[in-house]
């Protein structure tokens, strides 16, 4: 059975803390402060690791998003204490894992007003969810729009179009790379007059990590 990558919304008060078993993972926070391991993170800051980790909020609270490599076979993997809500916000089996050795990449994409991502894919699966702006996602004859909070998912192989609104948009995404994409883009377009044009989008590298567990 193919593995998962899910996407939880962790909502911490002050102080409340959170153990975690070992897993591939990145943590993002969204608003606030947390305390993860020997790093003290605030707001667009990102952990990634694959150990047992506790979650420990700063004094105003933290609001995180945390990706999650597990099994297939693997329970729920939200968690539960006083002052504490968890939600499983996405979750996607990854039929499309690369085999062999694999590496987790956790970075943003910024897209100035109306700007675009022309004809692409990717060389492995992965989960995004938008912290600004709004994006159209096109994809299998399909067009989603989504809006700050909204997560989706991407095969990797199938062919994406994607189209920010008229105002500052950026998403938090992870994908499964094949481990030889340490350190390279890891995007293909698809149509030979897009491959030369200037692209819009930046980007910010928060993990690029590669993992203990290999594809099948």
């Amino acid at each position: 059975m193919a593995p998962m990558l899910r996407l939880y919304e962790d909502v911490l008060s002050n102080d409340a803390s959170a153990a975690l078993p070992p897993l591939p993972r990145m943590v993002f926070v969204v608003h606030g402060a947390l305390a993860v391991v020997d790093s003290e993170l605030c707001d667009g800051a990102a952990w990634s690791g694959e150990e047992a980790i506790t979650l420990k909020a700063g004094r105003a609270g933290a609001t995180l998003w945390r990706w999650e490599l597990v099994g297939g076979d693997a329970g729920a993997g939200g968690f539960a204490g006083r002052g504490i809500a968890s939600r499983e916000k996405l979750a996607a089996r990854l039929e499309t894992l690369p085999k062999g050795r694999l590496l987790l990449r956790g970075d943003s994409v910024a897209f100035p007003p109306g700007g675009c991502a022309y004809l692409h894919r990717h060389q492995g699966p992965g989960i995004r969810c938008l912290v600004e702006g709004g994006i159209r996602i096109d994809t299998h004859g399909h067009s989603t729009s989504y809006g700050p909070g909204g997560a989706w998912y991407e095969s990797g192989p199938d062919p994406v179009f994607a189209q920010a609104a008229d105002r500052p948009t950026r998403f938090i995404r992870v994908m499964i790379l094949p481990v030889a994409y340490v350190g390279k883009s890891s995007v293909e377009y698809l149509n030979e007059e897009d491959k030369a044009k200037p692209k819009s989008q930046q980007y910010k590298m928060f993990a690029d990590r590669p993992l203990t567990v290999e594809g099948r």
